[in-house]
């Protein structure tokens, strides 16, 4: 869709999780998309007209595409599971210049749109409190150190505050503390010194965190679901959980013999080894 141009935009209901903002198709009809871009799980449009069409897909939300129309249609890529590929939930159809129809499918309709202009990205009610990119610059051992100096809740619950860190869910949080060898139940002021400068544990759980988000990007992120990447292919990096689902299975750190529990934090399961992980 970079470069291209919304030649046609066919909405087919007045919302999705929320109502499309006003005038939605005449917005975008006629508009180039000069790039786009990812903040937290937003996919961002910016528009030649100053203004940025957001996109987030929800729970089952689906982008489709296929290049040409009518009966020479093709399909670009074919997803392993059918999960809401009916195409009653087709719900916005975005036409190019280019002949590429992409269809956003959401059978569940928790994913959304919003258009505003580009200046207020950083201000808007979606944007203001994400917190920073894990696999950017701005994560350091200083600033996890900054962020945890004094809070008592748990490390858990604090590497999953979006405000503080966006995108790490819980599957991520459990592997990469079971790597760094970090407890998920203690206070998250551990992090820090008295002083404010990172302990050992935050140089050590940033480097895993990294590590972790990296290896499963390879290796085409995790299928449990209805999960796959674009082109219809599942991602694989479940096959190489360390702690994620494996309760009562053998801790597979080096010199551990102990075993992954599952226990409920904020009524989400957490897997770790409560013999490695102190």
């Amino acid at each position: 869709m970079a470069g291209r141009r919304l030649v046609r935009i066919e909405q087919r209901r007045p919302d999705l999780r929320f109502p499309f903002p006003d005038r939605f198709v005449a917005r975008l009809e006629g508009q180039r998309i000069e790039r786009l871009d990812r903040r937290a799980k937003y996919i961002v449009a910016h528009l030649a007209s100053g203004e940025v069409l957001t996109m987030h897909l929800g729970m089952s939300g689906r982008f489709t595409i296929s290049q040409l129309g009518g009966q020479n249609a093709r399909a670009i890529g074919a997803f392993e599971q059918e999960y809401g590929s009916d195409d009653k939930h087709d719900h916005v159809v975005f036409h190019t210049d280019g002949g590429a129809v992409v269809t956003y499918n959401d059978a569940r309709r928790f994913g959304y749109m919003d258009m505003f202009a580009a200046e207020a990205l950083t201000t808007h009610p979606h944007f203001r409190e994400i917190g920073i990119e894990p696999l950017g610059p701005e994560l350091t051992p200083e600033f996890i150190a900054a962020a945890a100096r004094g809070k008592k809740t748990d490390l858990k619950a604090f590497l999953m505050d979006q405000r503080i860190i966006c995108g790490l869910g819980n599957i991520y949080v459990c592997e990469a503390l079971h790597r760094a060898r970090l407890s998920p139940l203690k206070p998250a002021a551990r992090l820090a010194t008295k002083s404010g400068k990172p302990t050992e544990a935050a140089s050590r759980l940033v480097a895993e965190i990294k590590s972790v988000l990296e290896a499963a990007i390879i290796a085409g992120g995790s299928t449990l679901r209805d999960h796959q990447q674009v082109d219809g292919s599942l991602g694989y990096f479940q096959h190489r959980f360390k702690a994620y689902g494996r309760a009562g299975e053998t801790c597979t750190a080096d010199a551990c013999l102990g075993s992954i529990k599952r226990t409920v934090q904020a009524n989400r399961s957490t897997f770790y080894c409560p013999k490695c992980q102190r």
